[in-house]
C-alpha cells in the first residue's frame, strides 16, 4: 500500500543529503589550490554550458524512464563529480568534475517536484504541495547557510577531505532514494519504443507550452525575480567587505540573508488566496529594495536589502511552482519543469554581464 508520509520523508531526507555540503564555497577551494580567477571562470562556464545542453533531455528522461531513477542518476553524478575533484590535479579534471556537478543539477532539477506532486495527487493531497515546496526551500536555504558558515573549515581541512564528505552524503542519499515509490510519468511505457516515447514527450511538452501562455508567463516571472536575487546575493559577497564589514561578520551576514528565503517561503503560506499578480508585485518590490540597498554606504542596510530580496524570491517561487504543477500534465511534468529551469539559466546569462556593470559602476 502506498505510504505518502514515507514518500515525503524520503524526499525531504534526500534533499538534505543532496544540499548538505562542505564544498559550497568551491570557488574559494579552487583559489586556495592556486587556480586563477580566469581558470575558475572557465570552470563556471563549463557548468552553465553543460546545464543548458542537458536541462531538457534530463527532464524528458525523468518523464520517460522514471523520476526515482533519474534522482538516483543525479546522486551518482554528484558522487562522480566529487570523486574526480578529489583526484584532480589540473584544470581539465576540475572542469570534468564541474560538468558532472552540472549533470547532478540537471537530473534533480524539477524531478523531485514532479515525483512529489504526483505522489501527493495519488494520495489525494495535492493541495498541500505548496507546503511541500516551502519545506524544500527551507531545507535548501538552511543547508546553503551551513555550507557558508563551514567554508572556513573546508579550507582548513583541505579540498580532498571536504569532497570526501560529499561522497558520504551521496551514498546515504542513494540509500534513501532506493526506498521511494515511482509515480507519474509515461503511462504507455510498454506500448512504444524508447525513441518514440522520448519524441512523444518532447512533442507533447512543446505543444502544451504553445497553448499555455499563462504557464510561460509564470515561468518567466519567477525566473526573472530568482535571477535578480541570486545575482544580488552573489555581488554582495564582494561588496560587503568593501563597505567595511568585519571579516568574521561576512559569513553571518550571508547566513542572515539566506534566512530571508526561509521567511519568504513560510510567509506566502499565510496568504493562500492572494492573487498571483499581487504576489508578483510585492516580491518584485522587495527585490528592487534589495537592489537599491546594495548601493548604500552601510553594510547593515545592504544586508537588510539582501534579506528582503531573498524573502521575495522564495515567496514567489513557492507560489509559482505550486501553480505550475497544477497546470502541467503528469506525463510531461519533469520535462516542463526543466523548461522553467532552462528559462532561468538563459535569463542569468543575459543579466549577468548587465548586472556586473550596474553593481560595479553605479
Amino acid at each position: 500500500m502506498f505510504n505518502i508520509r514515507k514518500q515525503l520523508r524520503g524526499l525531504y531526507l534526500s534533499s538534505v543529503m543532496g544540499n548538505l555540503s562542505l564544498t559550497g564555497a568551491w570557488v574559494a577551494l579552487l583559489a586556495a589550490r592556486g587556480f586563477s580567477l580566469v581558470e575558475i571562470g572557465i570552470a563556471e562556464t563549463v557548468f552553465h554550458i553543460t546545464s543548458i545542453i542537458f536541462e531538457l533531455p534530463s527532464g524528458v528522461m525523468a518523464d520517460v524512464f522514471g523520476r526515482k531513477k533519474m534522482l538516483m542518476v543525479s546522486s551518482i553524478m554528484h558522487f562522480l563529480g566529487s570523486l574526480i575533484m578529489i583526484f584532480s590535479n589540473d584544470l581539465f579534471m576540475v572542469c570534468a568534475s564541474i560538468a558532472f556537478q552540472a549533470l547532478c543539477y540537471n537530473f534533480s532539477s524539477g524531478t523531485a517536484d514532479a515525483l512529489a506532486y504526483d505522489s501527493m495527487k495519488k494520495a489525494g493531497i495535492q493541495d498541500r504541495f505548496e507546503r511541500f515546496e516551502s519545506n524544500q526551500l527551507v531545507i535548501y536555504r538552511v543547508c546553503s547557510g551551513i555550507s557558508t558558515l563551514f567554508a572556513g573549515l573546508a579550507l582548513t581541512i583541505g579540498y580532498r577531505l571536504a569532497y570526501s564528505t560529499d561522497l558520504i552524503c551521496c551514498a546515504v542519499q542513494l540509500i534513501v532514494l532506493s526506498t521511494l515509490t515511482e509515480t507519474g510519468g509515461q503511462k504507455d511505457a510498454n506500448d512504444h519504443s524508447t525513441l518514440t516515447r522520448i519524441k512523444c514527450c518532447f512533442t507533447e511538452s512543446f505543444s502544451f507550452l504553445r497553448s499555455a501562455g499563462r504557464a510561460m508567463g509564470l515561468m518567466l516571472c519567477n525566473s526573472l525575480i530568482g535571477a535578480l536575487d541570486i545575482l544580488l546575493l552573489f555581488f554582495l559577497q564582494a561588496k560587503l567587505p568593501e563597505r567595511g564589514i568585519p571579516r568574521g561578520g561576512l559569513g553571518l551576514a550571508l547566513l542572515f540573508m539566506e534566512t530571508g528565503g526561509i521567511v519568504g517561503s513560510r510567509l506566502i503560506l499565510r496568504f493562500p488566496k492572494a492573487r498571483y499578480r499581487t504576489v508578483f508585485a510585492v516580491t518584485a518590490a522587495l527585490v528592487l529594495t534589495g537592489l537599491l540597498a546594495e548601493h548604500s554606504a552601510s553594510y547593515i542596510i545592504m544586508a537588510l536589502g539582501g534579506f528582503a530580496a531573498a524573502v521575495g524570491d522564495d515567496a514567489l517561487q513557492v507560489r509559482t511552482n505550486a501553480k505550475l504543477q497544477k497546470l502541467f500534465p503528469s506525463e510531461q511534468r519533469a520535462t516542463l519543469t526543466s523548461v522553467e529551469s532552462l528559462s532561468f539559466s538563459l535569463i542569468m546569462i543575459v543579466l549577468s554581464p548587465i548586472a556586473g556593470a550596474i553593481f560595479t559602476y553605479w
